[in-house]
């Protein structure tokens, strides 16, 4: 009995591999099928993404002047520079910016703070972050700015507070402004204890000021600091 049973598991084992070999033998032997016709011209092959491989509908490319002009035509677009360039005008009224100011923004997002120097008359203005937004913004690390020392007369940056390495991202705005120049961030609302925490990071520069400010809707503490030298 035992063997007829073990005859009889032989066979369909037999059986079972036939079948998966023929299986994988009609895959492999599958001509690929396409969606994509082959007469699309070859610049629009290029710039198409599917979604799968029978997604043929066609995706045009926009350029990044067509993408800046919807974002920069937004509410919001719009809402966020004027808040940026009350905020800048500011500093306009300490003297601390002028029309030929070289002021860097460091983790400048979008680009609504470069936008906004440039508003209000500083001609010299760049913006970095790790993403480039062009033409406002180009790639760089905060952390390793490409730039020479005492390179801006003003360095400003809204994003102390998020900054991977907060020492190092300190340090880099110092080596890049120059003599005299300034540094100016703004964090998220604060005193005490995180303000002093924040000044110990500034180890060439010397405290000006510090108030309570709102910018683009948020209440945010803005500090100044003086660059004493250049090391």
């Amino acid at each position: 009995m035992e063997r007829h049973v073990q005859t009889l598991l032989n066979k369909l084992s037999v059986v079972c591999i036939t079948i998966a070999t023929i299986i994988f033998l009609f895959l492999i032997l599958q001509t690929p099928q396409t969606c994509i016709p082959t007469t699309t011209h070859p610049r629009v092959r290029l710039l198409r993404f599917p979604k799968s491989s029978c997604d043929s509908s066609r995706r045009d490319y926009v350029p990044f002047s067509k993408k800046n002009e919807r974002l920069w035509s937004t509410r919001d677009w719009k809402k966020k520079v004027n808040s940026y360039a009350q905020f800048f005008r500011s500093l306009r009224d300490q003297r601390l910016l002028s029309n030929h100011s070289k002021v860097l923004c460091v983790s400048a997002g979008a680009g609504h703070e470069v936008a906004a120097v440039s508003e209000v008359g500083a001609r010299d203005v760049t913006g970095v972050e790790l993403v480039e937004s062009p033409p406002l913004v180009s790639r760089a690390d905060p952390h390793n700015l490409p730039f020479f020392y005492g390179a801006f007369d003003l360095v400003f940056s809204a994003h102390l507070d998020e900054a991977l390495f907060p020492a190092r991202f300190v340090a880099e705005m110092e080596r890049t402004v120059r003599v005299r120049g300034v540094c100016v961030v703004v964090v998220e609302e604060c005193g005490g204890d995180e303000m002093r925490g924040i000044l110990r990071m500034f180890k060439h520069s010397v405290f000006v000021s510090a108030k309570n400010v709102t910018l683009i809707g948020l209440r945010m503490t803005q500090i100044i600091m003086r660059n004493r030298n250049s090391s």
